[in-house]
């Protein structure tokens, strides 16, 4: 008996253990930010607890966690006289602080996505401004060496206030890590990679080289079913999401949808796209005069979209957000109200439901989560 109770409690010990995660922060520090926050989550009731901070890294904007969670990478989104960079940082999972091991150049202004590759040998940037893309080979001891590899964009769109030049915003690893898709905001296209790690230049262009999106959309992240061969791009200026079949770096487009209501008529502003651990829910956040997360349904046999709502964030300037693995919860990062928003979600019908947690913090801009 002794014995039976002793698993018991031991099962469920390791069960509260298994939904306690790190939460990352990638800020601003225009304002009050000291740069990468560090919480600790709990994803059995949602609770956000301060763990630490960095003091001293500018607009770490956007983050991504090795693969191994020892490491984590962050771009510093400047440009002009002071170029972008890419920081890497040793975590201590102990202590839950970060440490700065070194910085390199990104190649390019305004540097606004990381992703790294499960090798943990590679990351990849794309340079917003810059309209470029780098791989950056990463040492043993997690610091960053200097890309060996820089693909510059050419094009444009026909919105010149937005689209004179390439916008590189994104560079998703395919689900088999054998290719890089690329969303170019300012060229409309999704630009795609072959990804061949034991290269000493990785990248190499896919055949056809792009799927193009509608001229104006504005392509800016992606999201992979877990399940089918479907890929679901986030069009920022149109407020649209289009489905693609997908295989081996190719895209087929078989539907586009709105993520706003028939009614609106202001001007989109979508930021960020991710589906539910199940696939059976897509959501994306919408900024500008909307400040919702779009909620969508999803066709189990073709993965078309149906909608069926819409959560108000509870702030302004929604950027990125994130489904902890055990779908319990969506976390969205507020820029504008400086504020991170809780909200439980329901599996069965995929609607979202506001807690009552906000955490403050200045200038949220992305959401990294590390199982404890």
């Amino acid at each position: 008996m002794r014995y039976l109770l002793a698993l018991f409690f031991g099962l469920i010990s390791l069960s509260a253990h298994a939904q306690q995660y790190y939460l990352f922060v990638g800020t601003y520090t225009t304002g009050k930010s000291k740069g990468i926050y560090v919480y600790q989550f709990n994803a059995q009731n949602g609770e956000m607890q301060w763990v630490s901070n960095t003091d001293s890294c500018t607009n770490p904007s956007f983050l991504a966690v090795s693969p191994n969670g020892n490491f984590v990478y962050a771009v510093n989104e400047t440009g002009r006289e002071n170029p972008g960079r890419v920081s890497a940082f040793a975590f201590d999972k102990t202590k839950g602080k970060l440490q700065l091991l070194n910085q390199q150049a990104s190649g390019g202004d305004d540097p606004c996505f990381i992703t790294v590759h499960p090798s943990g040998k590679w990351a990849v940037v794309a340079n917003y401004s810059g309209g470029s893309l780098a791989a950056f080979p990463i040492r043993t001891d997690g610091s960053i060496q200097p890309y060996a590899q820089l693909i510059q964009h050419k094009g444009s769109g026909p919105n010149q206030a937005r689209q004179a030049s390439a916008h590189v915003h994104s560079t998703f690893f395919s689900p088999d890590y054998q290719y890089i898709l690329a969303p170019d905001l300012g060229m409309d296209k999704i630009m795609s990679y072959h990804f061949i790690a034991t290269a000493s230049k990785p990248l190499q262009p896919a055949v056809p080289a792009f799927s193009a999106s509608a001229p104006g959309s504005g392509p800016r992240h992606v999201a992979f079913h877990p399940t089918q061969s479907i890929v679901y791009r986030l069009e920022e200026m149109t407020g649209t999401v289009t489905v693609s079949a997908y295989n081996k770096g190719t895209m087929k487009n078989i539907q586009t949808i709105a993520t706003h209501p028939e009614e609106f008529t202001g001007q989109p502003g979508s930021a960020d796209i991710h589906l539910s651990p199940d696939g059976k829910f897509l959501y994306a956040s919408n900024r500008g005069e909307e400040n919702n997360i779009a909620i969508f349904s999803v066709n189990p046999k073709s993965g078309k979209l149906n909608s069926i709502g819409y959560q108000s964030v509870e702030g302004a300037q929604p950027r990125n957000f994130i489904i902890d693995p055990t779908g319990n919860f969506l976390i969205v990062a507020n820029q504008k109200t400086n504020n991170i928003v809780i909200f439980k979600r329901n599996p069965e019908t995929g609607l979202l439901q506001p807690t009552l947690q906000k955490v403050a913090v200045p200038s949220p801009v992305c959401l990294q989560l590390l199982a404890k």
